[in-house]
């Protein structure tokens, strides 16, 4: 008999990700592997396989017209974002549509968007690598609703300051303490599970 896996959602449940915002995400390599880059003196220093994650990112730009990309890192084995989904208005289709007349965007989900970025870049780094369908990317990825400028200003400068800390982050296989970002990380989550 096969064994049935169930697969539960990290989702804030009932969250429209569609919806204007600020998300901060973090997408890891499968198995934490680090491929991406190096942390040399508190500075990244990108593989060429990083390169193409940062390219694919910027790339995003191109595909989502009602979205922004804000403050991002490539660490050595997951990166960070801040996504802003804008309000969907009218907007030339992407590049090769059949008519150039304004279109009414479709709303863009977050997860869309996590989804474009991690199909884009692995079939680069695999076409680089000389592979065919080698998953880059574990299956998910973690998210927080950024609600005010505060938690912004917060994100921005661990996003900014995240090579730094490398010894501490959470995804470092070896980690060598606590990051104090992780602890406020902690507080949201602990807010969402008590009962209103």
């Amino acid at each position: 008999m096969h064994e049935i896996h169930h697969r539960h959602s990290i989702r804030l449940k009932g969250y429209d990700y569609s919806q204007t915002g600020y998300y901060f995400v973090t997408i890891c390599t499968r198995n934490r592997e680090c491929v991406f880059s190096d942390v040399v003196d508190g500075k990244m220093k990108l593989s060429r396989i990083g390169q193409l994650v940062q390219i694919a990112w910027n790339d995003l730009l191109e595909r989502f017209h009602n979205l922004e990309l804000d403050e991002f890192a490539v660490m050595p084995n997951h990166v960070h974002g801040i996504i802003i989904i804008v309000e969907a208005g009218l907007a030339l289709p992407n590049q090769g549509a059949a008519s150039s007349a304004p279109t009414k965007d479709i709303s863009t989900r977050l997860g869309d968007v996590v989804r474009a970025f991690k199909s884009v870049s692995a079939i680069n780094v695999n076409r680089f690598l000389s592979r065919l369908g080698v998953p880059l990317w574990q299956r998910n990825y973690y998210e927080h609703i950024i609600r005010n400028e505060e938690s912004l200003n917060r994100v921005r400068e661990y996003i900014e300051t995240n090579p730094l800390h490398w010894e501490l982050d959470r995804e470092n296989p070896q980690r060598k303490g606590e990051d104090e970002f992780d602890r406020w990380l902690a507080t949201f989550k602990t807010r969402r599970s008590k009962p209103r």
